[in-house]
């Protein structure tokens, strides 16, 4: 038995509680892993909550992230006692994650916990983090360069956008940040933003073209404001796409593309390869500095983390939540 978060779908409806599970839950793979932290991302809250179709069969542990150390493994990569890391995969969704204090899970999918970091700080850059790092890695290969000109960041409240001003202020950027909480302002600055806008400026319909301002943009919400955020984007620039909290739509045309020349480069991070994964860890292992995770980290326990997961579907929840599943 170990105990879980478990999601469960039958005649009774939808529901989520936290109990102990048997082991017999647990689907195949060759590493059974001691779960020491999980997060809380948009997804997870989406699967908790039920309100959208995010879990693809059941009974289901959510939970796309994890960190733990390795109890016993038929691989040749890993060892018991070895910590691992994961994000994505699938985990979560169609295979048992990390909001449990025990995953069984497939090597292909665990990198080892880089040393610049603990178990905890992994937690807390989690996959919003390894996200933000990817989209920063986009712009860079398209050459966006610090001296292009100003960086916009949408959805800058949540845990993307938190790490995306961080990775980018500290390289040399200046950032833009939009969001919808403005009186969170303070803390945008202190993560590097050089500058705060309400997000209903980009949040409504627009204009096919508008007057060019960003060399680069990473948005992870989606819709309306992505197209325009492509829409004001220079010529030449790029726009990194992560995510959908506005919805899944992209009401946009095609002039800033064909006019401008602009990139709107999709940015996945669930099936990523191993070798970008281990380039985005390495990468942030070097810029991020351990005075962020205080400005961008709340901790709870695995028992409160369904509530903390209603708080961010409501817009209630800033920067990261990292879950001590044995707290």
């Amino acid at each position: 038995m170990f105990n879980a978060m478990l999601i469960e779908k039958d005649d009774q409806g939808y529901r989520t509680t936290v109990k102990n599970v048997d082991e017999s839950v647990l689907p195949e793979g060759d590493v059974t892993v001691n779960v020491l932290y999980s997060t809380l991302n948009y997804k997870d809250a989406l699967a908790i909550t039920g309100k959208a179709p995010v879990v693809r069969s059941f009974p289901m542990v959510p939970g796309i992230d994890l960190v733990g150390i390795v109890e016993h493994s038929d691989s040749d990569k890993f060892s018991a006692g070895d910590t691992v890391l994961l994000n994505g995969f699938g985990v979560g969704e169609t295979h048992c994650g990390g909001l449990a204090t025990k995953a069984r899970l497939k090597s292909d999918w665990l990198i080892a916990l880089p040393s610049a970091f603990t178990p905890r700080q992994a937690m807390a850059i989690g996959t919003a983090g390894y996200t933000a790092m990817l989209c920063v890695i986009a712009l860079e290969k398209n050459g966006v360069t610090p001296d292009k000109g100003e960086i916009l960041v949408t959805g800058a409240n949540g845990g993307v956008g938190s790490f995306a001003i961080a990775i980018l202020a500290k390289l040399g950027y200046t950032v833009v940040a939009s969001t919808g909480r403005v009186d969170e302002s303070d803390y945008l600055k202190k993560l590097g933003a050089s500058e705060i806008i309400d997000r209903a400026t980009l949040s409504e319909p627009g204009r096919p073209l508008a007057k060019e301002r960003w060399a680069g943009a990473v948005d992870s919400v989606g819709s309306h404001t992505l197209a325009n955020v492509c829409a004001s984007t220079k010529y030449g620039g790029t726009v990194a796409a992560c995510g959908l909290a506005q919805g899944m739509d992209l009401p946009a045309s095609v002039a800033p593309f064909i006019l401008r020349g602009i990139t709107l480069a999709g940015v996945d991070s669930v099936m990523r390869p191993i070798a970008d994964r281990v380039e985005a860890w390495q990468r942030l292992a070097g810029i991020i500095e351990p005075s962020v995770f205080d400005d961008i980290v709340q901790e709870v326990s695995l028992a409160e983390a369904q509530a903390v997961a209603s708080d961010l579907m409501d817009g209630k929840v800033r920067g990261r939540v990292v879950v001590d599943v044995n707290g």
